[in-house]
């Protein structure tokens, strides 16, 4: 079978060669040991290369764009992906200033720094925190953008990109279908006090992501990759109420909008989900969900007896990888494999960012026992 083929039986529940696998993030260090070269993918660092690529001009950018995308797809086919993920953390904002070689300034007030440790591009200019009076505006603004918004091939470039240079072997991919509440503390302010606000913000996303369907569908891509974080260990971040009453409805509606195009509708969040699992994994009509975070308790063996149409992705914690030994790597992957030879319907990966600390050791060994045990 073909990787895509492997990907799209798994969603059918049909039978496969071997399980189907999907790591959902690298950080550049881990790419760069695997690839044998300096990996243009990852989280912050990557933002910070193009603010570099960004201030040295157009030909510094193209590079930039160019390397990024090869060494996506290159990483994507060395770890066995059958999903290729082709884009990584972007900051396509020219900076204003250059501090120093890991800082930039961007306007009067944003200073974004890297960290070359950790591998994240943080704000350390101390900027406005907005204001609970600002949600209004920005939900006029959102409703304004959805009611001009037609969907363009340019949103999707690099994923268009990709479709057509490995989208016969491979599901690409692509976001478009995502909708969700800011967790800062304006936007639950107002998801307490203001309901019928947020309910306006979503409604707007959800419009967005309607018209764009056509085209995804158009232009051949499978799988849309949706959703956004919405809870920690120790559960999401608002109530499974307001969950219920303002996510839900729009969920139901893009999954119902997907399906009537054969599309798929895949949301993600880290963290505990299954305070609002039987809205999320049973009435919203998602057909996967990603992260399906192992370290807050989400049990892949639960998740497919409970919840049997909904396809997981990943389940292999980082946190293992990054913390663990070798043994406790691959008793892990084993295990999520055997659930997956189990049950069906499962696609196993690293569930979030191989972080760059991680020992090489065990990236190899869950890479190692993934292909020997498929």
């Amino acid at each position: 079978m073909t990787p895509k083929q492997r990907v799209l039986a798994t969603f059918r529940r049909e039978a496969t060669d071997r399980v189907p696998i999907h790591h959902i993030t690298f950080s550049s260090r881990v790419a760069s040991e695997l690839l044998g070269r300096d990996a243009h993918v990852g989280g912050g660092m990557q933002q910070w290369r193009e603010a570099r690529a960004l201030w040295h001009g157009p030909d510094a950018h193209e590079e930039f764009i160019e390397r990024s995308y090869r060494d996506a797809i290159d990483l994507a086919k060395a770890v066995g992906n059958d999903i290729a993920r082709v884009t990584y953390w972007r900051m396509n904002t020219k900076p204003s200033e250059r501090i120093d070689e890991h800082t930039f300034r961007y306007g009067e007030r944003r200073v974004m720094r890297f960290d070359p440790a950790t591998e994240l591009y943080q704000d350390v200019g101390g900027g406005e925190v907005a204001a609970p009076v600002d949600i209004e505006e920005s939900v006029a603004r959102s409703e304004r953008s959805a009611e001009a918004y037609t969907p363009t091939e340019a949103e999707f470039g690099t994923e268009v990109r990709a479709q057509r240079d490995v989208g016969d072997e491979y599901v690409v991919r692509v976001g478009g279908v995502g909708i969700s509440i800011p967790y800062d503390e304006p936007w639950l302010y107002a998801l307490a006090a203001r309901p019928a606000l947020v309910a306006r913000h979503l409604d707007a996303q959800t419009e967005r992501v309607v018209r764009r369907l056509d085209m995804l569908r158009d232009l051949g891509f499978t799988c849309l990759w949706g959703g956004g974080d919405l809870a920690w260990n120790d559960g999401p971040f608002y109530s499974p109420q307001a969950f219920h009453d303002l996510m839900l409805p729009r969920l139901r509606r893009i999954s119902d909008e997907c399906h009537a195009r054969g599309l798929l509708h895949i949301f993600g969040s880290d963290g505990d989900l299954w305070p609002i699992a039987p809205d999320l994994c049973g009435a919203s009509g998602v057909d996967g969900l990603y992260e399906v975070d192992r370290i807050a308790g989400m049990d892949l063996r639960r998740l497919r007896a409970e919840y049997p149409t909904v396809t997981p992705i990943g389940n292999i914690a980082s946190h293992t990888l990054h913390l663990g030994s070798v043994d406790d790597v691959v008793a892990e992957t084993r295990d999520c494999l055997d659930v997956a030879r189990e049950h069906g319907g499962v696609i196993v990966g690293c569930s979030n960012l191989i972080m760059p600390e991680t020992p090489m050791a065990n990236v190899d060994a869950m890479i190692s026992t993934l292909h020997a045990n498929g």
